[in-house]
């Protein structure tokens, strides 16, 4: 007689997980992050547009405020002239991410190459939306420490998404022989 009740109580009653099902809800985890970090990022650059166009800044707390700027270059506002050519590298970074999203093994890792994803994204719509030509836009931020370069959410995506996924290479690394065992 068999006393195991309940669903997962042994392994007759478990639903089949095949590796293809884990790779499609792994694969919206990521999907997920990314577009948690781009409809941020849009609905907060389009307030920064219609709240501080008018040249205004918005003091909040110690050195950080809003204030808006346009930024046709890459970090910290190097490479002003490079636009369209940051623009088509960053679209390869996000083409190459998607296209290894069902690599990722850990919650971490997904989580953090979604928030990279999301925020590349964020950030080439500025460039293909907000200029005269393919990719020559310029990119909104508005967020001003003061005392750092202005920025907006999808750097932050891109910056903690990079930081998460130092750490989980670090914390988290895939066992030897693993890495190469993935069927697309």
């Amino acid at each position: 007689m068999d006393n195991r009740v309940g669903v997962g109580a042994g392994w007759r009653h478990r639903s089949p997980m095949t590796k293809t099902t884990v790779r499609y809800r792994a694969k919206r985890v990521g999907i997920g992050a990314a577009l948690i970090v781009l409809v941020l990022d849009i609905i907060t650059k389009w307030w920064a547009v219609q709240r501080l166009s008018d040249g205004s800044a918005i003091d909040l707390i110690g050195s950080l405020r809003f204030k808006l700027v346009y930024n046709q270059g890459m970090a910290f506002s190097t490479g002003t002239n490079a636009g369209p050519f940051i623009g088509l590298l960053a679209i390869v970074v996000i083409v190459v991410l998607l296209r290894n999203l069902n690599k990722v093994d850990n919650l971490l890792s997904l989580i953090a190459t979604g928030s990279i994803i999301g925020g590349a994204t964020g950030n080439v719509v500025d460039r293909i939306f907000r200029g005269d030509s393919f990719l020559s836009g310029a990119v909104i931020d508005f967020i001003d420490l003061q005392w750092w370069p202005v920025f907006n959410i999808a750097d932050i995506g891109i910056v903690c998404g990079a930081i998460a996924m130092a750490v989980s290479l670090i914390f988290f690394p895939a066992p030897i022989g693993q890495a190469d065992n993935h069927v697309d």
